[in-house]
């Protein structure tokens, strides 16, 4: 026997397990056959089938060839999986099996739902990109055929949901039936029956049947409405994941935060303006190490990332596209409370997440509006991620055609802004004329949008390289009212502090800002290592340096720090890379740009500058 794997990744199985080397195409037919009312075809409709995007004569072609190749894969078998004649093509079900078998199969309710769930939540041919659009139309047709008989295996179980471990089977398939059709209000509604009823109604203002989210109040103090009302429903809902917990000690309260997720995940269903990721699929992008690639594949908009310690659960709420955190809180868990709270943990989450995704809605609505400038300006983005000078201009090329797009659009001017004063940085020349083109793009930003902290945070950091400290510092500080847990404002706001020659605050405040964005960008240790090196911290600076993955901006307050502790040969080595990157770096000239408010600070750096060999 052999066995046909649709969902998942599309192959072929022995009865050993080993897989069987069979062509794309091959499994393709075999699964159209399999999934089919009949199990015989005739050729010109697998043909047109496998290739209708080519003439007939060459998708007829095209098939026989398939169907060597076949025969030669199947050749030193006692029974072949297919039977092939002039006009048709059989599949021989005697000799293959598949896992589309258990929509067919019988047994209890609760034991055909689980097993219908288990096998849905996986994906139908979920590794194959398909080749034709007649293809892309049968996987979508087998899919909507399969949400349909989950949704009715689950009505089926609804009369065994007091038996032991039955509301959760149930809960389970309904949440995923639920993020692939939020709209599905009966399935909705049973949701909530079994999870007791929504706390998100019980205390939302005006809550009632279709729970509403209360978004920011007006300047005019009108009364708040709730998100159906500030636009229109988009017709593809932004999707939010929670990931599960993490933790560095798997104990008990592990499990119980898990069980917490799950209960918020159940609680936020309630919203009609979001669609939940499942709990199965967020464990599966919780595991993958390429998180970011699943989340975007996924077109997912929101994570609530959380881990667990013993300081409690820690929670934020990132937005995906921006990877800006609107959010973040830490909640307390001691064995001791966690059981009786978890409840009412549950409610402070879910209210809390609810509120921040209608206050983000506006600006998400906004962005997806003009997708092309969108689509440009994270291009941009994603490529200051590194501060190399061909990265940095052609973000800027990035970011000049989001605004050929949409001249008004607002982050691309922060944008524009972070690209001169990155340049500035890094070319270390200081080029006043790139501080004031970044100046310009700044205030353009804010004037088009006062209430975002991004263009503050530009013109902050601005006003820092052009020497006005004190501008910097109440420019920066707005930004981090504006937007108290976006981490990169909070950074840029640390990174103002140890130039206005507040070392120890702005430790502290990019302590905070690593908090909340753990895999911290290598500008967030080079910030750290700078504040450390005015503490005269030494050894912590070049901690911070060494956690770098690309530590080119930093070799010259390693080398610094490094000779302040008499180390000669690491900072000899740092030197050298410094000089490597800008062999006409100059101590004095450098030392005449760079702003610090008191003159202690220049006269430290410059002592470990010239002990390292500038």
């Amino acid at each position: 026997m052999l066995h046909l794997q649709t969902f998942g990744d599309l192959r072929l199985i022995e009865t050993n397990g080993d897989p069987v080397r069979y062509p794309i195409k091959g499994l393709l037919m075999m699964a159209h056959l399999y999934a089919g009312a009949s199990q015989e075809l005739s050729r010109y409709e697998l043909a047109q089938f496998l290739w209708n995007d080519v003439e007939a004569d060459l998708a007829r072609l095209n098939l026989r060839k398939l169907l060597s190749r076949i025969r030669e894969t199947d050749g030193g078998r006692a029974e072949m999986p297919f039977d092939f004649t002039a006009t048709t093509v059989r599949l021989n079900t005697q000799v293959v099996s598949s896992d589309l078998d258990i929509f067919r199969a019988g047994g209890s309710p609760l034991e055909r739902l689980n097993a219908i769930a288990e096998l849905t939540q996986r994906g139908f041919i979920g590794n194959i990109k398909p080749a034709t659009k007649l293809i892309d139309a049968w996987i979508r047709a087998q899919r909507d055929a399969q949400a349909l008989q989950l949704r009715q295996a689950l009505l089926d179980a609804l009369p065994d949901a007091q038996k032991p471990g039955a509301a959760r089977t149930i809960s389970s398939a309904a949440l995923q039936i639920l993020e692939r059709d939020p709209k599905d209000e009966q399935v909705r509604a049973l949701l909530h029956r079994l999870s007791g009823g929504s706390s998100l109604n019980e205390r939302l203002p005006n809550g009632d049947d279709h729970a509403r989210v209360q978004v920011k109040r007006s300047e005019t103090g009108e009364t708040p409405a709730d998100i159906e009302r500030i636009s229109p429903m988009p017709l593809i809902l932004p999707r939010l994941v929670l990931l599960p917990p993490t933790s560095k000690h798997a104990d008990a309260g592990l499990a119980l935060a898990n069980a917490l997720i799950e209960d918020v995940t159940i609680e936020l269903c309630a919203l009609r303006n979001i669609s939940i990721v499942a709990p199965h699929t967020a464990g599966q992008i919780r595991r993958d190490s390429e998180k970011a690639a699943v989340v975007a594949r996924h077109s997912i908009a929101y994570l609530l990332d959380t881990k667990l310690s013993e300081e409690g659960l820690f929670a934020q709420l990132v937005y995906f596209p921006t990877d800006e955190i609107i959010w973040a809180n830490r909640f307390a868990m001691t064995p001791d409370i966690l059981p009786r709270q978890r409840r009412l943990i549950a409610q402070q989450l879910t209210m809390s997440v609810a509120r921040e995704l209608a206050e983000n809605e506006e600006e998400r609505l906004r962005f997806e509006a003009n997708p092309e400038a969108y689509h440009a300006y994270l291009v941009g983005s994603s490529l200051m991620s590194k501060l190399t000078l061909p990265h940095i201009r052609r973000a800027r090329k990035a970011f000049k055609q989001s605004l050929s797009h949409k001249a008004d659009f607002s982050p691309s001017f922060t944008g524009l802004a972070r690209t001169f004063t990155s340049e500035w940085l890094v070319t270390a020349q200081g080029n006043n004329e790139l501080l004031h083109l970044a100046e310009q793009n700044a205030l353009r930003a804010i004037e088009r949008d006062p209430a975002s902290a991004a263009g503050h945070r530009e013109l902050g950091v601005t006003k820092l390289y052009l020497g006005d400290v004190d501008a910097s510092v109440a420019a920066l500080h707005l930004a981090e009212e504006l937007s108290p847990h976006f981490a990169d404002v909070i950074y840029s706001h640390a990174d103002t502090l140890v130039h206005a020659s507040r070392p120890d605050d702005a430790l502290a405040k990019i302590k905070k800002a690593i908090l909340l964005n753990p895999i911290a960008p290598d500008a967030y240790l080079w910030c750290a290592a700078g504040a450390s090196f005015f503490l005269e911290q030494y050894e912590e600076a070049i901690a911070y340096v060494e956690a770098m993955k690309d530590k080119a901006p930093a070799h010259r307050i390693a080398a610094a720090s490094c000779a302040m502790i008499g180390d000669r040969k690491r900072a000899l080595f740092h030197r050298q890379r410094a000089e490597s990157i800008n062999p006409v770096f100059d101590v004095e000239k450098w030392l005449a740009i760079v702003p610090f408010k008191e003159h202690w600070q220049k006269e430290l750096y410059r002592e470990g500058l010239l002990k390292a060999g500038f």
